[in-house]
């Protein structure tokens, strides 16, 4: 049973809807994100309503202390973590090819190198303890060719799919989360022009959230909420490469 769990990017989106289920489930929080402000209304908010602990990392993703802060708060061996929810994430409005190489290092710092450092702070103090969880948000563009934060986020899933095989005999979980289009600051944040997606294909992020954890319990590694999303993966991976590219041009 998780009894406390580390969310990162948890003062918006995904990572909020997280932070507030768990909450609400009587699990103790390490809430990481770049605004404090933001960080301790939610904190002040979640121990009010649910009794939880709650603690709070200001960091910076994309930076190299940034991650260590949240590394620290995985590898502290006084109040440990049974849950790490790998969230933080971001997207650029623009193609490959056509943005500043400096977003673009930023971006792979914080989709890939982030997760990838605390994932491994996570299995090395759980793997010595009992086991544990990691759910990793990637993206159902991961299974789409969309550019580089479609990259990222199939690097997430492959790493998930192999990590949760290969530390199976040590009890840890890793889910690799494949939501599609989310209501969420994500997209005004990015700049990206989402008028052109449908209304069917928008979900919440609650639901997300309850989907996931729903999935964890089963044991399910990759979890994609949704029957339609679930659909449009698998049909991703047989239709020709042409025409997935040209209809995962939505929302940018």
């Amino acid at each position: 049973m998780t009894r406390r769990a580390l969310v990162t990017g948890a003062t918006a989106g995904i990572g909020n809807a997280f932070a507030r289920e768990l909450a609400k489930r009587g699990v103790d929080l390490v809430i990481v994100a770049r605004t404090t402000e933001r960080l301790e209304t939610l904190a002040a908010e979640l121990r009010s309503k649910h009794q939880v602990e709650v603690d709070v990392v200001t960091a910076d993703l994309s930076t190299a202390a940034g991650v260590q802060a949240a590394s620290n708060a995985l590898t502290d061996t006084t109040r440990p973590v049974d849950l790490l929810v790998n969230n933080a994430g971001a997207s650029l409005a623009g193609w490959f090819g056509t943005t500043d190489m400096a977003d673009e290092d930023r971006q792979l710092d914080l989709l890939v190198r982030a997760p990838m450092h605390l994932m491994d702070a996570a299995i090395k103090s759980m793997a010595g303890r009992g086991g544990g969880q990691i759910i990793n948000v990637s993206s159902v563009a991961a299974f789409t060719p969309r550019g580089v934060y479609s990259a990222h986020k199939a690097w997430l899933l492959n790493l998930s799919q192999w990590a949760d095989i290969h530390y199976d005999d040590v009890n840890i979980s890793v889910q690799a989360l494949c939501p599609g289009f989310v209501r969420t600051e994500f997209h005004e944040r990015g700049e990206m022009d989402v008028s052109d997606v449908p209304r069917w294909m928008w979900l919440k992020a609650d639901y997300v959230v309850k989907t996931s954890l729903r999935d964890l319990e089963r044991d399910k590694t990759v979890s994609i909420p949704s029957m339609r999303y679930k659909a449009l993966a698998g049909l991703a991976q047989h239709l020709p490469r042409t025409l997935v590219t040209r209809v995962a041009k939505r929302g940018r």
